[in-house]
């Protein structure tokens, strides 16, 4: 495969745009031996006859996105008429999730919403899927069929909560075992132990949650934390005992290198230090935070604090799942703060950093001959605006940023998992895509 290679090395950092850990390779041939990057190879020097050769030059070839906080069974309610989080919960996302209970709806809709991500550009997700049993299952298998790193586990609630959508702490604790013995380590998948928010978890059922993952090696933590100031307020009132809302998660064990917890807004210096310590992540939802007026989380705050960011969709409080429209959100947040964010911190954020943050890097996130081939080519311009706007670029760094701000699904190419075509984007003028799933032989280059 041959494109404009883009990966990056370390972390570019916050501030004027730095190309110190960007790596740009024009015009260079990816080599592809089965699910592997096999290796880099200049223009000058092409793979030998043995090698299948597809031609993408003049396109932007880049590790697949990871989204590293997102609600699969929200799809149906993305783009409802909005409220604050709590009454948004209760209007839109409840009654969308107690769907779930019924295993066939589950299925379509986890092949849905993988599919989804597919078309995306999206190749390893960080998930909520409900509190059910059915969706946690149906969401593995899809991820598992499709071959994709995916980390997920079913939704922990046991108070403030439908009826149909509350467990208990035996019942949950039953099913997550079933659950982790079934799926965890299974292909590319990993179990997260997933108490909704601190609000809808009795402090027995956090306990639990603290308890699974001391009990079982290498299982990771997604909740959400701080993102609106009624829902901090709430938890402060439920948790009298607790210094911060975060504080809620460290006193019942919950803070480690592999917790995500969505968000991450409404901190102060005492959280940010103390995230730093565990190694836990903010993933950082922008589209999300706009548009339920939640607030503009301090990146700044967080990086000097040495805590990792990274970038999530969140849908359905996210508006898509296209990640450069995430990274355009992301931008616009920041500069609500005085703060400008580079295209070459926002595109780590969501490639190398994101498989840093969960502990991937020698999996996902770079361009290294040896790691998983999840790829994704995409033009550098889609439709007039942008071709116009491409051809006007001066440099690497604002050829990538006029890209972040005007792409989305239509300029997304093909995008590979383990080496495995899973989309394609059709060939034709009406503009319609297909996601799939073709296999590559051994030693074949896409």
């Amino acid at each position: 495969m041959q494109a404009d290679l883009l990966d990056f090395t370390g972390d570019p950092g916050l501030g004027a745009p730095s190309d110190a850990a960007v790596r740009y390779r024009p015009d260079h041939w990816l080599l592809i031996d089965g699910e592997r990057i096999a290796g880099v190879l200049p223009p000058e020097q092409p793979p030998g006859a043995d090698w299948p050769r597809h031609d993408h030059r003049g396109r932007l070839l880049m590790p697949g996105f990871i989204d590293t906080h997102v609600h699969s069974a929200q799809l149906d309610v993305i783009a409802s008429y909005g409220t604050e989080l709590l009454d948004w919960l209760e209007r839109y996302t409840f009654p969308a999730e107690a769907r779930h209970a019924e295993p066939a709806h589950a299925a379509q809709a986890a092949e849905a919403f993988v599919s989804a991500l597919l078309a995306n550009g999206t190749t390893a997700a960080v998930v909520f899927p409900t509190v059910h049993r059915a969706s946690a299952d149906a969401l593995f298998g899809a991820a598992h069929a499709h071959g994709m790193r995916l980390v997920t586990g079913k939704v922990m609630m046991d108070r403030h909560a439908p009826d149909d959508l509350r467990d208990d702490v035996t019942q949950s604790e039953r099913d997550c075992e079933a659950l982790i013995r079934r799926w965890h380590g299974q292909g590319r998948l990993a179990y997260a132990v997933t108490p909704r928010f601190a609000a809808t978890s009795t402090p027995e059922q956090l306990a639990m949650a603290g308890a699974l993952l001391k009990r079982h090696d290498g299982l990771y933590l997604q909740t959400h934390v701080a993102e609106n100031q009624a829902e901090v307020a709430w938890i402060a009132r439920l948790f009298p005992d607790s210094r911060s809302y975060l504080d809620v998660y460290d006193q019942h064990g919950l803070l480690g290198e592999r917790s995500v917890l969505a968000h991450g807004i409404w901190l102060d210096d005492t959280d940010r230090r103390r995230l730093a310590d565990t190694g836990a992540q903010i993933a950082h939802s922008p589209s999300s935070n706009l548009f339920l007026g939640s607030g503009l989380m301090d990146w700044r705050a967080l990086h000097e604090a040495g805590v990792a960011v990274t970038i999530a969709s969140d849908v359905g409080g996210g508006t898509q799942l296209s990640i450069p429209r995430t990274l355009a959100d992301a931008y616009k947040v920041q500069a609500l703060r005085g703060e400008k964010l580079s295209a070459f911190k926002a595109l780590h954020a969501a490639t190398l950093g994101a498989a840093q943050a969960l502990r991937l890097d020698g999996e996902i996130g770079r361009l290294e001959p040896g790691c998983m081939a999840d790829l994704c080519v995409w033009d550098w311009a889609h439709g007039p605006v942008a071709a116009r706007r491409d051809a006007l670029a001066r440099d690497l760094h604002e050829r990538l940023f006029a890209w972040m701000m005007l792409a989305d699904d239509r300029a997304l190419v093909t995008t590979l998992v383990a080496g495995r075509t899973q989309y394609k984007r059709r060939n034709d003028d009406s503009g319609a895509m297909e996601t799939q799933d073709e296999r590559t032989q051994p030693r074949a280059a896409p």
